[in-house]
């Protein structure tokens, strides 16, 4: 891991000062490694979404597996975002936006008319960019999905929920003592936390994160780092990053796309060290991005 971060760190200080490249809109378009996996948690193949008359994504086919950390990278507008929330329908709110292709959650059309999105997104939850704590106390922000989707049948079970949902998310210590104080008052690092225990509070078998770190300081971007590794143990995570040491750091897969289009996945391990699409060697060696 320390050969792949000195790499990284190597790239992405030559980022600054390197020149954009050309796209390879006029090349051939197949993705370059091994996209499925075995015995997937989420299944996506022929992915297109459409803004209006506009394409954002092209013909996505990826696996996500079970109990594993994905990174979703790229530069600004290469549509990892966007296919982050294809995977709990977050896209269905976005006016004019359409999904087409297959994705599969264990196997179910998450499309399909009988699934209800809100279903889903208990089953797919979503920490999103910056920290986005309801006007509550510590104690209803976590308590709020299970009340919803009736998880608990008396005050017990949802203070069991609450406290389990906050012991995982590495936040139970710090909060313990004010369950009752309003969640706004925590620091950015404590609110995304809270955000994280909300998320599996309903106990949901995937976890997206849109860039949770952006907003963060490096001590608070530590702290959720190694608490993805953590979470790795229950839940498959998806996650969007901007930094590739990040990427390097949490992830076991890596998947690279470019102007909507996923150019390469494979081993992290390997996507940093051994690039095989030209695309992807830019981004990582920082011509573009």
């Amino acid at each position: 891991m320390s050969t792949i971060m000195n790499i990284v760190e190597k790239f992405e200080e030559s980022r600054d000062s390197a020149a954009p490249t050309s796209t390879d809109s006029d090349q051939g378009y197949q993705t370059v490694g091994e996209y499925s996996v075995a015995k997937p948690r989420i299944c996506c193949r022929g992915v297109n979404v459409f803004y209006g008359e506009k394409q954002a994504l092209f013909d996505i086919n990826l696996d996500i597996g079970q109990r594993e950390v994905i990174a979703l990278i790229g530069p600004s507008g290469c549509g990892k975002s966007t296919f982050l929330r294809c995977l709990n329908r977050m896209n269905d709110i976005i006016e004019g936006c359409r999904v087409e292709g297959d994705i599969r959650l264990d196997g179910q059309d998450i499309y399909s008319k009988e699934l209800d999105p809100v279903v889903l997104r208990a089953r797919v939850g979503m920490v999103f960019q910056k920290p986005n704590p309801f006007p509550k106390s510590i104690y209803d922000n976590v308590a709020y999905g299970p009340r919803i989707h009736g998880l608990a049948s008396n005050r017990t079970e949802l203070d069991d929920i609450v406290e389990t949902s906050l012991k995982r998310a590495g936040l139970w210590k710090e909060v313990r003592d004010r369950l009752d104080h309003p969640a706004t008052g925590l620091s950015g690092g404590q609110q995304q936390r809270l955000c994280i225990a909300r998320t599996i509070a309903v106990g949901p078998e995937v976890v997206l994160m849109d860039e949770p770190c952006s907003a963060l300081d490096p001590i608070a971007t530590a702290t959720i780092e190694q608490l993805i590794d953590e979470l790795r143990e229950r839940y498959t995570i998806v996650i969007v990053t901007h930094s590739m040491q990040q990427a390097a750091r949490v992830s076991q897969r890596t998947a690279y796309f470019h102007l909507g289009k996923l150019i390469e996945v494979g081993d992290t391990s390997r996507i940093f060290t051994n690039p095989r699409h030209p695309l992807t060697e830019d981004y990582i060696t920082g011509r573009f991005g």
